[in-house]
């Protein structure tokens, strides 16, 4: 795929560049409470407008269903977006409606617009090709060029990663060319120990993923909401505890295939309990107890993994050359379930091998819980398009930026 340097080698100084970002940003009340997908499009933006291009930036903000919703207003984006930039962002009330024209229009070279959620228009996530081939022949006429740098979209089929980059001259920009370089060398010639730990809620959204790390990776473990199902599979009483039953036979054929193939599975020794999922708003404490991960109380909840089990994660991480990690290891967002995350955070801080975050809810971890993200190898911002580039699939917003 071309990248954004070809572009500003060949001169953008007064052409309108559509930048497919992801400001699809956390917002509590109308505020933003991490702005790291906006600072990470932050290079590919200043670039253009530098260079005299007039940028025109798009996104989506969360999953309104096709209509107007303020609540999923980019606004707050794009005055954040301003911010960084130290220069004023306009700002467009529509997609590709009158709005959205008029903030094209007024543009001046080296100023930048950001038009509102595309996915305010129904044709932006269609399943119908037609649907959303017209709404990207809309989105084109804004635009002279178009930057791909929207990286935790790229795994979606929709009309601005996919048919828009189609009805353009198409490029790069400097964020996707970092995380597809990151993902290459989790994928290819990985240095070795090559260690992966996985958390989050639901083993399903990991199952894929597992499938593939079990013929790459040396050394898997398992954290979070997910571990509870595993060590149901084993055969352990998980009390109140996240279980997806239905996922239980897929569990025990990885244990086997883990135990077969030499990949060390590690699960949690012990788990921090507590008899109701605690308040996140008003963060009360609850005082929870440790137990051993095969004595858990039948009337308790597992939240957090336990002071062996971070013990346990952070002596398996310390030798690891490669470490990517995807998921918490407990409702990080309660301080007294933190401390599993925070270990684990912690272990790749002191490592001196190639670390790199995952994004979604690890991001948004390492980010609450005040760590430097410069002590890391990379923080991804996209979540799920990292996950399903390691489980071998073929990106979208990727392959439309192909040549």
């Amino acid at each position: 795929m071309k990248t954004i340097d070809e572009l500003l080698s060949e001169g953008v100084d007064g052409k309108r560049v559509f930048v497919r970002a992801d400001l699809n940003v956390p917002l509590a009340d109308g505020v933003i409470t991490d702005d790291g997908r906006i600072r990470a499009v932050l290079p590919t933006v200043e670039a253009l407008a530098e260079a005299g291009a007039k940028v025109v930036v798009a996104s989506h903000l969360g999953r309104p269903k096709g209509a107007q919703d303020p609540a999923f207003s980019l606004l707050p984006a794009a005055e954040r977006l301003g911010e960084l930039l130290g220069a004023p962002v306009a700002f467009a009330q529509d997609t590709v409606g009158p709005a959205a024209h008029d903030a094209v229009d007024g543009l001046q070279p080296g100023q930048v617009a950001v038009i509102e959620n595309l996915r305010f228009n129904p044709g932006e996530t269609s399943k119908d090709d037609t649907e959303r081939g017209e709404f990207a022949d809309r989105l084109a006429a804004l635009a002279d060029v178009y930057v791909g740098d929207g990286f935790g979209a790229v795994h979606r089929k929709h009309a601005s990663v996919y048919d828009l980059p189609a009805r353009l001259p198409h490029y790069a920009g400097y964020l996707i060319a970092t995380e597809v370089g990151v993902l290459k060398k989790l994928t290819e010639d990985v240095r070795r120990p090559y260690v992966v730990a996985l958390g989050g809620a639901k083993v399903s959204d990991k199952l894929a993923v597992i499938d593939e790390l079990l013929g790459k990776a040396d050394r898997l473990l398992i954290g979070g909401g997910m571990a509870y199902t595993f060590l149901k599979a084993q055969g352990h009483e998980i009390g109140k505890s996240l279980l997806q039953e239905d996922q239980l036979p897929a569990v025990r054929e990885y244990i086997e295939r883990a135990e077969k193939t030499g990949v060390e599975l590690v699960l949690p020794v012990d788990t921090l309990v507590s008899p109701d999922f605690p308040d996140l708003k008003a963060k009360t404490p609850v005082h929870p107890t440790a137990v051993a991960a095969d004595a858990m109380p039948a009337d308790q909840e597992g939240l957090d993994i336990g002071p062996e089990t971070r013990k346990l994660y952070a002596a398996k991480l310390a030798d690891a050359a490669t470490v990517f990690w995807n998921g918490p290891m407990g409702v990080f967002e309660h301080p007294d379930f933190a401390e599993g995350t925070k270990a684990v955070a912690q272990a790749l801080v002191d490592s001196d091998g190639f670390t790199v975050v995952g994004g979604g809810d690890s991001a948004a971890a390492v980010r609450t819980l005040g760590f430097d993200e410069s002590a890391f190898g990379h923080i991804s911002t996209g979540g799920g398009a990292s996950l399903e580039y390691l489980e071998g699939k073929t990106l979208p917003g990727l392959a439309a930026l192909e040549d």
